[in-house]
Protein backbone atom coordinates (compact mmCIF):
# COMPACT_ATOMS: atom_id res chain seq x y z
CA UNK A 1 0.00 0.00 0.00
CA UNK A 2 2.71 2.52 1.02
CA UNK A 3 4.84 1.58 -1.98
CA UNK A 4 1.88 2.16 -4.32
CA UNK A 5 1.23 5.50 -2.72
CA UNK A 6 4.87 6.56 -3.11
CA UNK A 7 5.10 5.51 -6.76
CA UNK A 8 1.76 7.04 -7.78
CA UNK A 9 2.46 9.86 -10.22
CA UNK A 10 1.18 13.34 -9.45
CA UNK A 11 -1.48 14.54 -11.87
CA UNK A 12 -2.72 18.01 -12.75
CA UNK A 13 -5.81 17.21 -10.65
CA UNK A 14 -3.58 16.60 -7.63
CA UNK A 15 -1.82 19.90 -8.25
CA UNK A 16 -5.16 21.66 -8.69
CA UNK A 17 -6.33 20.36 -5.31
CA UNK A 18 -3.09 21.43 -3.61
CA UNK A 19 -3.24 24.89 -5.23
CA UNK A 20 -6.97 25.34 -4.60
CA UNK A 21 -7.74 25.98 -8.26
CA UNK A 22 -8.97 24.19 -11.39
CA UNK A 23 -7.15 21.58 -13.44
CA UNK A 24 -7.47 23.81 -16.50
CA UNK A 25 -5.67 26.63 -14.64
CA UNK A 26 -2.86 24.23 -13.71
CA UNK A 27 -2.62 23.08 -17.33
CA UNK A 28 -2.45 26.69 -18.55
CA UNK A 29 0.38 27.54 -16.13
CA UNK A 30 2.42 24.43 -16.94
CA UNK A 31 2.05 24.99 -20.68
CA UNK A 32 3.05 28.66 -20.37
CA UNK A 33 -0.35 30.04 -21.42
CA UNK A 34 -1.43 31.40 -18.03
CA UNK A 35 -1.31 35.07 -19.07
CA UNK A 36 -3.82 34.49 -21.86
CA UNK A 37 -6.13 33.00 -19.22
CA UNK A 38 -5.55 36.06 -16.99
CA UNK A 39 -4.22 33.89 -14.20
CA UNK A 40 -2.36 35.91 -11.56
CA UNK A 41 1.41 35.66 -11.32
CA UNK A 42 1.01 34.70 -7.64
CA UNK A 43 -1.09 31.66 -8.58
CA UNK A 44 1.28 30.80 -11.44
CA UNK A 45 4.23 30.89 -9.02
CA UNK A 46 2.34 28.72 -6.52
CA UNK A 47 1.44 26.09 -9.15
CA UNK A 48 4.99 26.03 -10.55
CA UNK A 49 6.45 25.63 -7.06
CA UNK A 50 4.03 22.81 -6.21
CA UNK A 51 4.82 21.06 -9.51
CA UNK A 52 8.54 21.20 -8.69
CA UNK A 53 7.98 20.00 -5.10
CA UNK A 54 5.75 17.13 -6.23
CA UNK A 55 8.14 16.12 -9.00
CA UNK A 56 5.41 16.56 -11.59
CA UNK A 57 6.72 15.42 -14.98
CA UNK A 58 5.78 18.14 -17.44
CA UNK A 59 8.18 16.86 -20.05
CA UNK A 60 5.64 14.45 -21.57
CA UNK A 61 3.06 17.19 -21.83
CA UNK A 62 5.65 19.55 -23.29
CA UNK A 63 6.67 17.03 -25.92
CA UNK A 64 3.04 16.74 -27.02
CA UNK A 65 2.89 20.50 -27.37
CA UNK A 66 6.02 20.33 -29.53
CA UNK A 67 5.15 17.71 -32.13
CA UNK A 68 7.07 19.87 -34.59
CA UNK A 69 10.14 21.91 -33.77
CA UNK A 70 9.43 25.60 -33.42
CA UNK A 71 12.95 26.68 -34.52
CA UNK A 72 12.62 29.53 -32.02
CA UNK A 73 15.53 30.31 -29.69
CA UNK A 74 15.19 32.78 -26.83
CA UNK A 75 17.61 34.98 -24.93
CA UNK A 76 17.19 37.21 -21.90
CA UNK A 77 19.71 40.00 -21.30
CA UNK A 78 20.05 42.39 -18.35
CA UNK A 79 20.67 45.57 -20.37
CA UNK A 80 20.64 46.94 -23.91
CA UNK A 81 22.46 50.26 -23.32
CA UNK A 82 25.87 48.67 -22.97
CA UNK A 83 28.28 47.83 -25.78
CA UNK A 84 29.07 44.40 -24.32
CA UNK A 85 25.46 43.22 -24.03
CA UNK A 86 24.56 44.96 -27.29
CA UNK A 87 27.32 43.00 -29.01
CA UNK A 88 26.03 39.77 -27.46
CA UNK A 89 22.52 40.44 -28.78
CA UNK A 90 23.66 41.30 -32.32
CA UNK A 91 26.07 38.36 -32.58
CA UNK A 92 23.48 35.98 -31.14
CA UNK A 93 20.88 37.07 -33.69
CA UNK A 94 23.29 36.59 -36.58
CA UNK A 95 24.46 33.17 -35.44
CA UNK A 96 20.90 31.97 -34.74
CA UNK A 97 19.67 33.01 -38.20
CA UNK A 98 22.68 31.31 -39.84
CA UNK A 99 21.33 28.07 -38.34
CA UNK A 100 17.77 28.62 -39.51
CA UNK A 101 16.59 29.59 -36.01
CA UNK A 102 14.39 32.55 -35.16
CA UNK A 103 15.77 34.55 -32.20
CA UNK A 104 13.59 36.35 -29.66
CA UNK A 105 15.28 38.57 -27.10
CA UNK A 106 14.07 40.59 -24.13
CA UNK A 107 15.72 42.86 -21.56
CA UNK A 108 15.10 42.09 -17.88
CA UNK A 109 16.99 44.99 -16.21
CA UNK A 110 18.62 42.66 -13.65
CA UNK A 111 15.18 42.22 -12.05
CA UNK A 112 14.64 38.61 -10.80
CA UNK A 113 10.86 38.87 -11.20
CA UNK A 114 11.20 40.08 -14.80
CA UNK A 115 13.63 37.25 -15.54
CA UNK A 116 11.10 34.63 -14.39
CA UNK A 117 8.27 36.34 -16.26
CA UNK A 118 10.37 36.51 -19.43
CA UNK A 119 11.35 32.83 -19.17
CA UNK A 120 7.74 31.73 -18.77
CA UNK A 121 6.56 33.93 -21.62
CA UNK A 122 9.24 32.54 -23.93
CA UNK A 123 8.18 29.01 -23.00
CA UNK A 124 4.65 29.92 -24.07
CA UNK A 125 6.14 30.67 -27.52
CA UNK A 126 7.60 27.15 -27.50
CA UNK A 127 11.27 28.12 -27.65
CA UNK A 128 13.58 25.17 -28.23
CA UNK A 129 16.44 26.68 -26.21
CA UNK A 130 16.63 29.57 -23.75
CA UNK A 131 19.88 31.47 -23.15
CA UNK A 132 19.97 33.22 -19.76
CA UNK A 133 22.50 36.05 -20.09
CA UNK A 134 23.70 37.74 -16.89
CA UNK A 135 20.73 36.33 -14.96
CA UNK A 136 20.50 37.00 -11.22
CA UNK A 137 19.24 33.43 -10.55
CA UNK A 138 20.13 31.22 -13.52
CA UNK A 139 19.32 27.98 -11.68
CA UNK A 140 15.71 29.10 -11.16
CA UNK A 141 15.38 29.70 -14.91
CA UNK A 142 16.92 26.29 -15.62
CA UNK A 143 14.35 24.64 -13.33
CA UNK A 144 11.44 26.41 -15.05
CA UNK A 145 12.74 25.39 -18.47
CA UNK A 146 13.36 21.79 -17.39
CA UNK A 147 9.80 21.52 -16.08
CA UNK A 148 8.62 22.30 -19.63
CA UNK A 149 11.11 20.05 -21.38
CA UNK A 150 13.18 22.96 -22.74
CA UNK A 151 16.97 23.13 -22.59
CA UNK A 152 18.65 26.21 -21.19
CA UNK A 153 22.17 27.64 -21.18
CA UNK A 154 23.84 30.32 -19.07
CA UNK A 155 25.92 33.09 -20.62
CA UNK A 156 28.06 35.71 -18.84
CA UNK A 157 27.08 34.55 -15.33
CA UNK A 158 27.24 30.82 -14.46
CA UNK A 159 24.67 28.51 -12.92
CA UNK A 160 25.05 25.03 -11.43
CA UNK A 161 22.27 23.17 -13.29
CA UNK A 162 22.96 23.93 -16.95
CA UNK A 163 26.05 24.48 -19.11
CA UNK A 164 27.58 27.94 -18.61
CA UNK A 165 29.83 29.99 -20.88
CA UNK A 166 31.57 32.98 -19.31
CA UNK A 167 34.72 35.07 -19.58
CA UNK A 168 37.80 33.93 -17.70
CA UNK A 169 37.26 36.66 -15.12
CA UNK A 170 40.08 35.66 -12.78
CA UNK A 171 42.85 35.51 -15.39
CA UNK A 172 41.54 38.62 -17.15
CA UNK A 173 41.40 40.65 -13.94
CA UNK A 174 44.82 39.47 -12.85
CA UNK A 175 46.39 40.58 -16.16
CA UNK A 176 44.49 43.86 -16.17
CA UNK A 177 45.62 44.61 -12.61
CA UNK A 178 49.21 43.76 -13.52
CA UNK A 179 49.06 46.25 -16.40
CA UNK A 180 47.57 49.04 -14.29
CA UNK A 181 50.19 48.46 -11.58
CA UNK A 182 52.97 48.65 -14.20
CA UNK A 183 51.57 51.92 -15.59
CA UNK A 184 51.22 53.31 -12.08
CA UNK A 185 54.84 52.37 -11.31
CA UNK A 186 56.04 54.15 -14.43
CA UNK A 187 54.23 57.30 -13.33
CA UNK A 188 55.11 57.21 -9.62
CA UNK A 189 58.44 55.37 -9.66
CA UNK A 190 57.07 52.55 -7.49
CA UNK A 191 54.15 50.14 -7.44
CA UNK A 192 51.32 51.36 -5.23
CA UNK A 193 47.97 49.69 -4.40
CA UNK A 194 44.99 50.31 -6.65
CA UNK A 195 41.35 51.06 -6.02
CA UNK A 196 38.76 48.51 -7.23
CA UNK A 197 35.35 49.97 -8.07
CA UNK A 198 32.11 48.63 -9.54
CA UNK A 199 30.21 45.36 -9.74
CA UNK A 200 28.39 43.34 -7.12
CA UNK A 201 30.39 41.35 -4.60
CA UNK A 202 27.68 38.69 -4.55
CA UNK A 203 27.98 37.74 -8.22
CA UNK A 204 30.50 35.24 -9.56
CA UNK A 205 32.18 37.54 -12.07
CA UNK A 206 32.93 40.33 -9.61
CA UNK A 207 34.16 37.86 -6.98
CA UNK A 208 36.56 36.31 -9.52
CA UNK A 209 37.78 39.73 -10.67
CA UNK A 210 38.44 40.76 -7.08
CA UNK A 211 40.38 37.51 -6.61
CA UNK A 212 42.48 38.27 -9.69
CA UNK A 213 42.96 41.85 -8.44
CA UNK A 214 44.28 40.59 -5.09
CA UNK A 215 46.50 37.94 -6.69
CA UNK A 216 48.22 40.45 -9.01
CA UNK A 217 48.95 42.72 -6.05
CA UNK A 218 50.34 39.81 -4.03
CA UNK A 219 52.64 38.75 -6.87
CA UNK A 220 54.41 42.14 -6.80
CA UNK A 221 54.42 42.34 -3.00
CA UNK A 222 51.85 45.14 -2.69
CA UNK A 223 49.21 44.92 0.04
CA UNK A 224 45.57 45.54 -0.87
CA UNK A 225 43.61 47.95 1.33
CA UNK A 226 40.28 46.15 1.81
CA UNK A 227 38.50 49.49 2.25
CA UNK A 228 39.53 50.27 -1.34
CA UNK A 229 37.51 47.39 -2.82
CA UNK A 230 34.24 49.14 -3.66
CA UNK A 231 31.86 46.52 -5.10
CA UNK A 232 29.10 49.12 -5.06
CA UNK A 233 27.01 47.94 -8.02
CA UNK A 234 27.21 48.72 -11.73
CA UNK A 235 25.15 51.91 -12.08
CA UNK A 236 27.18 55.11 -12.75
CA UNK A 237 25.61 56.95 -9.83
CA UNK A 238 26.61 54.14 -7.46
CA UNK A 239 30.24 54.56 -8.49
CA UNK A 240 29.96 58.32 -7.94
CA UNK A 241 28.38 57.87 -4.51
CA UNK A 242 31.01 55.34 -3.46
CA UNK A 243 33.84 57.67 -4.47
CA UNK A 244 32.17 60.59 -2.68
CA UNK A 245 31.95 58.51 0.50
CA UNK A 246 35.57 57.34 0.24
CA UNK A 247 36.88 60.84 -0.45
CA UNK A 248 35.03 62.16 2.60
CA UNK A 249 36.93 59.62 4.74
CA UNK A 250 40.35 59.88 3.11
CA UNK A 251 42.26 62.90 1.89
CA UNK A 252 44.38 61.04 -0.66
CA UNK A 253 42.95 58.33 -2.91
CA UNK A 254 45.00 55.76 -4.87
CA UNK A 255 46.64 56.91 -8.09
CA UNK A 256 45.40 53.84 -9.95
CA UNK A 257 41.92 52.34 -10.42
CA UNK A 258 40.49 49.03 -11.60
CA UNK A 259 37.00 49.83 -12.92
CA UNK A 260 34.69 46.83 -13.25
CA UNK A 261 32.67 47.89 -16.33
CA UNK A 262 32.18 50.77 -18.75
CA UNK A 263 28.91 51.48 -16.93
CA UNK A 264 30.86 52.11 -13.72
CA UNK A 265 33.54 53.96 -15.73
CA UNK A 266 30.94 56.54 -16.74
CA UNK A 267 30.31 57.33 -13.07
CA UNK A 268 34.03 57.33 -12.25
CA UNK A 269 34.83 59.84 -14.99
CA UNK A 270 31.92 62.07 -13.97
CA UNK A 271 33.15 62.04 -10.37
CA UNK A 272 36.76 62.83 -11.32
CA UNK A 273 35.61 65.77 -13.43
CA UNK A 274 33.09 67.04 -10.88
CA UNK A 275 35.12 66.57 -7.70
CA UNK A 276 38.45 67.93 -8.93
CA UNK A 277 40.02 65.45 -6.50
CA UNK A 278 42.93 64.60 -8.77
CA UNK A 279 43.60 68.24 -9.66
CA UNK A 280 43.55 67.74 -13.44
CA UNK A 281 45.75 64.64 -13.40
CA UNK A 282 43.39 61.63 -13.26
CA UNK A 283 44.62 58.28 -11.98
CA UNK A 284 45.95 55.50 -14.18
CA UNK A 285 42.96 53.30 -14.94
CA UNK A 286 41.97 49.94 -16.33
CA UNK A 287 38.46 48.78 -17.21
CA UNK A 288 37.15 45.21 -17.40
CA UNK A 289 35.07 46.12 -20.42
CA UNK A 290 35.64 47.84 -23.74
CA UNK A 291 34.32 50.84 -25.60
CA UNK A 292 36.18 52.59 -28.45
CA UNK A 293 35.11 56.02 -27.20
CA UNK A 294 37.15 55.46 -24.02
CA UNK A 295 40.26 55.91 -26.18
CA UNK A 296 39.22 59.55 -26.66
CA UNK A 297 39.74 60.19 -22.94
CA UNK A 298 43.48 60.14 -23.58
CA UNK A 299 44.30 58.95 -20.07
CA UNK A 300 46.08 55.69 -20.90
CA UNK A 301 43.15 53.50 -19.93
CA UNK A 302 43.84 49.78 -20.23
CA UNK A 303 40.78 47.89 -21.44
CA UNK A 304 39.65 44.27 -21.51
CA UNK A 305 37.39 43.22 -24.35
CA UNK A 306 35.32 40.16 -23.52
CA UNK A 307 35.41 37.72 -26.45
CA UNK A 308 31.74 37.77 -27.43
CA UNK A 309 32.17 35.76 -30.68
CA UNK A 310 34.20 33.16 -28.79
CA UNK A 311 31.59 32.89 -26.06
CA UNK A 312 28.68 32.55 -28.50
CA UNK A 313 30.59 30.05 -30.63
CA UNK A 314 30.85 27.92 -27.48
CA UNK A 315 27.11 28.39 -26.82
CA UNK A 316 26.14 27.27 -30.32
CA UNK A 317 28.61 24.36 -30.21
CA UNK A 318 26.63 23.08 -27.23
CA UNK A 319 23.34 23.65 -29.07
CA UNK A 320 24.55 22.11 -32.33
CA UNK A 321 25.81 19.02 -30.50
CA UNK A 322 22.69 18.78 -28.32
CA UNK A 323 24.73 18.60 -25.13
CA UNK A 324 22.96 18.88 -21.79
CA UNK A 325 25.51 17.97 -19.11
CA UNK A 326 26.47 20.72 -16.68
CA UNK A 327 29.80 22.31 -17.52
CA UNK A 328 31.63 25.62 -17.13
CA UNK A 329 33.45 27.00 -20.15
CA UNK A 330 35.69 30.04 -19.58
CA UNK A 331 36.73 32.09 -22.63
CA UNK A 332 39.90 34.23 -22.30
CA UNK A 333 39.27 37.97 -22.80
CA UNK A 334 41.18 40.11 -25.29
CA UNK A 335 43.35 43.03 -24.17
CA UNK A 336 43.15 46.37 -25.91
CA UNK A 337 45.86 49.04 -25.93
CA UNK A 338 49.40 48.49 -24.75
Amino acid sequence: MNRDRQTKKTTIYDLAALAGTSASAVSAVLSGNWKKRRISSQLADKITRLAEEQGYAVNMQASLLRREKSKIIGMIVPKYDNRYFGSIVETFENMARERGLFPIITCTRRDPALEIEAARTMLSYQVEWLIATGATDPDRITDICAASGVKSLNLDLPGSRAPSVISDNFAGAKELTRRILANSERRLGQASPLLFIGGRGSDHNTAERVRGFRTAHAEVGVAVDESHILACGYAPEKAENALDALASREKHLPQGMFVNSTISLEGVMRWIRRSGHYDGRPPVMGCFDWDPFAALLGDNIEMVRQDVPGMLNAIFDIIDQGLSQTSLIEIPPVFMGS
